[in-house]
């Protein structure tokens, strides 16, 4: 384990949590990651009200702050070309709503779907270089909108089974916006079908991992349950981020927000985070 302190453990919540967690986020400057952005129904109303109470809410804040983005029903390798401007479009909605908030980091989801053999798809022999090519093209006006308001991309690996996909998309964009966000309870459940370890994923992704979603799971559905309620090693896992030279941003993302406190505390009472 390393030497340093633990890392201070921060979470995911829409805005309308806010007053529940606000005295815990503030006392430790906690990363934070507001969840409204990710709404279509909310990037297409009233968004700037939603992020006027967010504000409010979040005076006296000055951790790391972030949102997800819109993914529902997105992919960012979009074929159609009208299919592509209409995932960018949403997507620079979002940029729009990170940006007025004051936040640093956007989480966008992994194209990569696996059908088959984890270490055949998404290759350079299966059209790797193909597909790298229409992310970026989706993300043509998204990423220099992101990189003006100093907000970093982190793609986030969902039924990724093999790392290697993901981490060559992230560094194909040669930019300190674009780095790669870990969801351990993903990780986890790919591990069950032939994937690495969530810890092996920390060691792969090195320095450019830049954010990590933490849930427990039992391996079975993506359950976003609290850290102790499932049967990830969370050892195993704090052991893999000590080697890093950085502290990337830790985030409870839950199901039942109202578990939060739950879930630090047993990360807390381990010597894992504070």
């Amino acid at each position: 384990m390393s030497d340093r302190e633990p890392p201070f453990v921060g979470a995911a919540m829409p805005t309308r949590l806010l007053p529940q967690h606000r005295e815990w986020l503030i006392a430790g400057q906690r990363d934070l990651e507001i969840q409204d952005a990710a709404s279509p129904d909310v990037l297409d109303g009233d968004w700037r009200a939603v992020v006027r109470q967010a504000r409010d809410l979040l005076d006296g804040y000055t951790g790391r702050l972030g949102v997800h983005g819109p993914f529902l029903g997105l992919n960012l390798i979009g074929y159609d070309a009208k299919i592509r401007a209409a995932t960018a479009e949403r997507l620079l909605q979002s940029v729009e709503f990170a940006a007025a908030l004051g936040a640093t980091h956007m989480v966008l989801h992994s194209p990569f779907m696996f059908f088959g053999s984890p270490f055949l798809p998404h290759t350079p022999a299966n059209r790797l270089g193909d597909e790298v090519a229409l992310v970026h093209a989706t993300l043509e006006r998204v990423l220099p909108a992101a990189e003006q308001a100093g907000i970093t991309l982190v793609i986030e690996n969902i039924q990724d089974t093999n790392p290697a996909p993901l981490l060559a998309l992230v560094r194909s964009f040669a930019s300190e916006r674009v780095r790669m966000s870990l969801d351990i309870g993903h990780a986890f459940l790919m591990q069950r079908i032939g994937g690495p370890t969530p810890d092996q994923w920390v060691r792969d992704a090195g320095d450019l991992l830049a954010h990590l979603h933490l849930q427990d799971t039992d391996g079975h559905l993506d359950r976003h349950w609290p850290p102790g309620w499932g049967t990830i090693n969370w050892f195993a896992l704090f052991e893999a981020l000590g080697t890093l030279a950085h502290r990337p941003r830790l985030l409870l993302e839950l199901r039942e927000p109202m578990r939060i406190p739950a879930g630090a505390t047993f990360l807390t009472e381990r010597g894992l985070v504070q």
